[in-house]
């Protein structure tokens, strides 16, 4: 029992893990737990619209574990250029060590379903990447592009970034997605390179 409350004490830490996107309505930026609650729900409220058919409750344990290495190495927002490869090694480490405070079995369990995501070769990880992808983008286009426009994130980077997984895991909402960023960009709500 103790290892399982070690493990979910240290999970609150990600509470503290700031990103990029503000919530609707708040001064403040969101932290990487909420982002994976409200991802969780936005798959669940997604699935009539998965191209293929897929174990939501599947889709929901990778969603509530997939950010769970940004407790040690922190969040790096979307659209950064470079570096993913060491980003992502860094991330397995920190997932190795707190899935690691878990009993054996269940930490090798969370550890595979982390895997599965990175992976994105099943169509459960495919659904999860698109809502892990399109949340950021609902947030900017609520918020007039706020995280856009501090980081001087361009449409094209936003495009090349989102699209592609978003299109795999769940073609309708990339079609509602793409309109929207095409307003947006006529609207003015992207930034310049910094």
């Amino acid at each position: 029992m103790q290892q399982i409350v070690d493990f979910i004490l240290e999970l609150d830490r990600l509470k503290g893990v700031t990103r990029r996107t503000k919530p609707l309505g708040l001064d403040r930026y969101e932290n990487s737990a909420e982002h994976s609650w409200q991802i969780a729900l936005l798959a669940l409220s997604l699935a009539p619209h998965a191209p293929e058919p897929v174990d939501m409750s599947r889709v929901v344990q990778l969603l509530l574990v997939h950010d769970v290495g940004e407790i040690d190495t922190g969040d790096t927002i979307v659209y950064a250029e470079g570096g993913w490869e060491e980003r992502k090694a860094a991330e397995r480490a920190a997932a190795e060590r707190i899935f690691g405070l878990l009993p054996a079995e269940q930490g090798k369990t969370f550890l595979a379903l982390w895997q599965e995501f990175e992976a994105g070769e099943t169509a459960e990880a495919r659904f999860a990447h698109a809502a892990d992808r399109a949340m950021p983008v609902l947030l900017n286009l609520a918020n007039a592009g706020q995280s856009w426009r501090e980081n001087g994130i361009r449409h094209e980077q936003v495009v090349r970034r989102v699209g592609p997984p978003i299109q795999a895991g769940c073609p309708t909402l990339w079609a509602h997605l793409e309109a929207r960023l095409e307003a947006a960009k006529r609207d003015g709500w992207f930034g310049t390179a910094l």
